[in-house]
């Protein structure tokens, strides 16, 4: 492969990036061949940025990514830094080890992969099955999986006339209680076997 080829390769593996952590993503995923489509693309071999512009089309595996601009920068130490633009920009992704998906929208999506930190704005939106947030700004950790959600002018809609923060969280199931690992666990006879 050519040097361009490579650093196209390598952009376009760290478009994948974008939000895959933010939602304990599909391991998958990783291992899965990345396809874009865009109308037109620019790779800067020199400055390390990657720019896929017009109805842009990015999936590998679970994970698709929508935007109008999707830019990728390489960073000083090789993690790469994402961003996506649309109206909206959004995100699509199976999480880990159970059938649910997690949904992303914002004007803006940023990913930083050296810090695993994603950030959605203006008009911000997540969701979980059922469960979702709404806000100006939303950022989340990966590391930490800590959640913070702004709202703001941004956020105003005729339903929503404040900016204010929304969120819908659905019940949970409650799982059966199971003994703690070396609890003691209480032995009950077999019922309907005969004893000798």
């Amino acid at each position: 492969m050519s040097k361009p080829s490579n650093r196209l390769a390598v952009a376009a593996l760290a478009c994948c990036c974008l939000l895959a952590t933010a939602a304990r993503a599909e391991l998958a995923d990783r291992d899965k061949p990345v396809n874009l489509e865009a109308d037109t693309m620019t790779v800067d071999d020199l400055k390390k940025v990657s720019v896929y512009q017009g109805n842009v089309i990015l999936t590998q595996g679970t994970l698709t990514i929508h935007a109008d601009k999707l830019v990728v920068t390489e960073n000083k130490d090789g993690s790469h830094h994402g961003s996506a633009t649309g109206n909206p920009a959004t995100f699509r992704q199976k999480r880990e080890g159970v059938e649910e998906y997690v949904e992303g929208y914002g004007q803006r999506i940023e990913y930083e992969e050296s810090k695993d930190v994603v950030e959605l704005f203006t008009q911000a939106r997540m969701k979980r099955n059922q469960d979702e947030v709404r806000g100006n700004y939303i950022s989340y950790d990966g590391k930490t999986e800590f959640f913070r959600v702004i709202g703001g002018k941004e956020a105003v809609t005729a339903n929503n006339p404040k900016g204010r923060v929304r969120a819908v969280i659905q019940p949970k199931k409650k799982a059966e209680a199971t003994p703690a690992p070396g609890a003691d666990v209480e032995l009950k006879p077999a019922v309907g076997i005969a004893n000798p």
